[in-house]
């Protein structure tokens, strides 16, 4: 078993993995653990992991770290563990995954596993694999510019601080999406793989991420106050019901627009133009 692990992730969450590690270690668990010396290293360690027959690689950390290795092992037979030590960890709220030191060691030693179908985001210069979700639009404009010291340092709460800086600058233009051939235009767009957004908030309840197909979320009404109503719907909720939200389920999908910055499970991926489309297979992901 090798466990991937950012050594920039903070005490707390490192904290968090030596209690889960003690647990393995101490039932006689093997593990070996590689830390990131980078950003995307994990893509890295996870495909020369693969090559060389590990059969369960874990990524410890957030939905950015899961999809690095994700993309790493995309089209190997190895498992997915997952060790949930990110600020939203929507994947693991998606996959129900525990949360506990003891009940995630449990879980990764026992080995009990389902599919995530993941996708694939085209871009100009590369293809990346998602296991969430990719965003264009104003939410992927303030994880570009979002500090990750400040959100180490009060975790969500940094969102909302960057949402209200941008706010006043960014663009709000229309985008044009093509879904399955038909083109549209809205002010945010989200393809998502799960039901989950920013944590275990509801934005597409029909979603299913151990299957093929996408639903996007089409956010018509754009400008600061849209952006300011979708904010205050998050925390209670209520994303799914916000007025001039359409939800559509799709298999291929292309942001046509130019130069709208994008996001992919909480990173920052480049700018459209992009395309979506499903990967080959499924990865299997250890549950609990």
């Amino acid at each position: 078993m090798l466990i991937i692990y950012n050594p920039a992730a903070g005490r707390r969450r490192a904290q968090l993995l030596w209690r889960v590690l003690d647990v393995m270690s101490g039932s006689g668990v093997k593990l070996e653990l590689a830390e990131t010396r980078h950003a995307r290293h994990a893509i890295d360690l996870s495909r020369d992991a693969a090559k060389r027959g590990v059969r369960l690689i874990v990524a410890a950390g957030g939905d950015g770290t899961i999809a690095d290795v994700a993309n790493g092992m995309n089209g190997s037979d190895c498992r997915l563990g997952i060790i949930p030590l990110g600020t939203a960890n929507v994947l693991a709220h998606e996959l129900g995954l525990p949360f506990a030191p003891a009940a995630v060691a449990a879980a990764l030693a026992f080995g009990r596993t389902k599919p995530l179908w993941p996708g694939i985001a085209h871009f100009s210069t590369e293809s990346r694999v998602f296991v969430q979700m990719v965003g264009a639009g104003f939410d992927a404009q303030v994880v570009h510019r979002l500090s990750l010291g400040m959100k180490r340092a009060i975790g969500r709460g940094a969102y909302v601080a960057q949402s209200l800086r941008e706010m006043a600058r960014y663009s709000f233009a229309p985008i044009r999406v093509r879904i399955d051939g038909k083109l549209v235009e809205a002010g945010s767009v989200v393809v998502s793989k799960g039901r989950f957004y920013a944590g275990c908030y509801t934005l597409a309840p029909d979603a299913t991420p151990t299957e093929p197909g996408f639903t996007v979320a089409l956010f018509n009404a754009h400008g600061p106050l849209a952006a300011m109503m979708y904010g205050a719907a998050l925390p209670l909720d209520q994303m799914a019901r916000v007025p001039g939200l359409r939800l559509i389920r799709a298999r291929h999908v292309e942001i046509e627009s130019a130069d709208i910055p994008a996001q992919a499970d909480g990173d920052p991926a480049g700018s459209a133009p992009l395309t979506v489309t499903d990967a080959a297979g499924p990865i299997r992901v250890v549950v609990a």
